[in-house]
C-alpha cells in the first residue's frame, strides 16, 4: 500500500492536486488533508488536446455517436407500440362486426371503388378551382408589383361585405389590419339566423378547435406530471394518451357511480317506493276500548331519538332547554342558565330575583352620581370658559389688575428682547383674568380689528 506524503497535499485543503484553494468546490476544512491525511479528495481528469485550426472550430468535437442509439431505440419502441395498437383496433372491429373474410374482401373492394370516385371528384374540383380567381392569388417576387409568391386561402369573395364594414361604430369590435382578424362579433344584437359572420372567436369555440385545445391541455399536464409526452414532437402519441385517459376516466366515473348506487340506492329509478314508506301507513288493525286501551293488535311504536329522553340530573325536575330568557337556554324548575348545575328550586329563583333588583338599584345609583358630577363640572367650566353665565359677579379692582397684566404679557410676546428664558405656568385662572383675556383678545371677524 502506497502512503501519500502530507507534503504532497499542499495545493488545497481537500487534498486534490489538480486545483488550488480558489477553484475548490468543497467546504473549507478547519484542518486540511495536508495535516490530517483523511478524506483526501480525488484528482480531476484534465484532458489536453492538440487541435489544429479546423479542429478548434469543429462544432461536433467531442460528440459520441453511440449516444444517439437511445433516440433510435425510443423511436423504434414507439413505432412498435403504434403498430401493435393499430393491429388490436383492427381485430376488435372485425370481431364486433362478426363478418366473414369474403364479406371483408368485398367491403375492401367497394372501398377502393369509392376512393377512386372520390379522387375523380377531387380532380374535378381542382379543375374548377383553377378556373376561379378567388381561391389562389400569386404575386411576383422582386418585381415592380412587389409582394411574395404564395396562396392566400382566407380571401373573401368580392360580392361579400368586408368584416370591417359590417359595423362602422368606432367602439365596436376591433379589426386588426395586419392579420385581417376581428375576434369579437361586430353585430352582437343582430339575429343569429341572418348573420354569416360572428367573429373569429366563433371558430375557436366550435368544431374540432375545442378538442384540439383539450388535447394540448392534457399534453401539458401530463408532461408536468413526469410523462414523456409532447404535442408538437409526437402528436400521435399525445392523442393516444389522451384517448386512453378519457377511457380510464369514464371507467372510474362509472365504477364510483355503481359503488354509490350499490351502497345508497338510486332514487331516480323506475322502481316504485312502498306505500307505507310514502304515507307512513300500514294495514295492521288495532282495536281500542272507550278508555283508549288496546284490546286487539299492537300499537304503532313511536320513533325515538338516539339521545336519552326525560332524564333529570342534579335534582332537576325539568330537562335542559325547557326555559328561555335573554337569548339563553336553561332549566324551567330553577331558571338557571348554567348547564349541569345543581337545582336550587324556588329559593334559587327568589335569590336570583333579589340579586337582579339589587343590581338594578346599584346601577341607578351610579348613574345618578355620574349625572351630579357632570353638572358640577359644566358649572365650573362655565365660570372661566368661553360661555359666560348671567349671574357672574366680577371685582373691578381685580379686573383692572388683570387688564394691566394682559397688556404686559402681549408686549412681551411682540418684543423678542423682553421675552424671558424661564416660563412659569399658573393653573389657577381667576374669572377676572379670564374676562381680561376675552376683552383683549383680537377677533379676526371684527372689521375694526386693525384700529385696536
Amino acid at each position: 500500500m502506497h502512503l501519500i506524503s502530507p507534503m504532497d497535499l499542499h495545493f488545497c485543503s481537500c487534498g486534490a492536486m489538480t486545483h488550488d484553494v480558489k477553484s475548490c468546490m468543497d467546504r473549507p476544512r478547519k484542518l486540511g488533508a495536508k495535516f490530517t491525511g483523511k478524506h483526501i479528495a480525488a484528482d480531476e481528469i484534465i484532458e489536453e488536446f492538440e487541435l489544429n485550426f479546423d479542429g478548434k472550430r469543429d462544432r461536433w468535437n467531442g460528440f459520441d455517436p453511440a449516444s444517439y442509439a437511445y433516440v433510435v431505440h425510443r423511436h423504434e419502441a414507439k413505432e412498435e407500440a403504434r403498430r401493435k395498437y393499430l393491429k388490436e383496433q383492427q381485430l376488435k372491429k372485425l370481431e364486433e362486426k362478426n363478418k366473414t373474410v369474403e364479406e371483408v374482401e368485398a367491403m375492401v373492394a367497394v372501398d377502393e371503388e369509392d376512393d377512386e370516385d372520390d379522387l375523380k371528384v377531387d380532380e374535378a374540383k381542382v379543375d374548377e378551382s383553377k378556373q376561379m380567381d378567388f381561391a389562389k392569388v400569386e404575386k411576383r417576387v422582386r418585381t415592380t408589383g412587389g409582394g411574395s409568391t404564395g396562396t392566400v386561402r382566407n380571401l373573401r369573395i368580392r360580392e361579400d361585405t368586408a368584416k370591417y364594414l359590417l359595423n362602422l361604430d368606432v367602439n365596436s369590435a376591433y379589426y386588426d389590419p395586419k392579420t385581417r382578424s376581428m375576434r369579437e362579433d361586430p353585430l352582437p344584437d343582430a339575429d343569429p339566423n341572418e348573420k354569416f359572420y360572428a367573429g373569429d372567436n366563433q371558430n375557436r369555440l366550435s368544431g374540432q378547435a375545442l378538442e384540439f385545445k383539450q388535447l394540448n391541455l392534457h399534453a401539458w399536464e401530463a408532461f408536468d406530471k413526469g410523462q414523456d409526452v409532447h404535442m408538437q414532437a409526437a402528436p400521435s402519441q399525445a392523442e393516444l394518451c389522451y384517448k386512453n385517459f378519457k377511457v380510464a376516466k369514464e371507467q372510474l366515473k362509472s365504477r364510483v357511480k355503481d359503488t354509490i348506487e350499490e351502497k345508497y340506492g338510486n332514487a331516480a329509478t323506475e322502481e316504485e317506493i312502498p306505500r307505507e314508506l310514502l304515507l307512513g301507513q300500514s294495514e295492521n288493525q288495532v282495536e281500542y276500548d272507550r278508555a283508549g286501551r288496546i284490546i286487539k293488535g299492537q300499537e304503532m311504536a313511536l320513533p325515538k331519538s338516539k339521545y336519552e329522553e326525560d332524564v333529570y340530573t342534579n335534582n332537576h325536575t325539568s330537562v335542559w332547554g325547557s326555559w328561555w330568557k335573554d337569548f339563553q337556554w336553561g332549566y324551567k324548575c330553577c331558571k338557571q342558565t348554567i348547564r349541569n348545575s345543581y337545582c336550587t328550586g324556588a329559593a334559587g329563583i327568589e335569590a336570583a330575583e333579589a340579586s337582579a333588583d339589587l343590581m338594578k338599584a346599584n346601577i341607578a345609583r351610579k348613574e345618578a352620581s355620574e349625572d351630579k358630577q357632570v353638572v358640577a363640572e359644566e358649572r365650573r367650566l362655565a365660570t372661566w370658559g368661553t360661555d359666560v353665565p348671567d349671574d357672574l359677579v366680577l371685582n373691578d379692582k381685580k379686573l383692572a389688575e388683570a387688564l394691566k397684566k394682559e397688556d404686559k404679557r402681549k408686549r412681551e410676546e411682540t418684543d423678542e428682547r423682553k421675552r424671558k428664558f424661564n416660563v412659569k405656568y399658573d393653573d389657577g385662572v381667576t374669572p377676572e383674568e379670564m374676562e381680561a383675556y376675552r376683552m383683549k383678545r383680537v377677533h379676526h371677524d371684527d372689521p375694526m380689528k386693525d384700529f385696536l
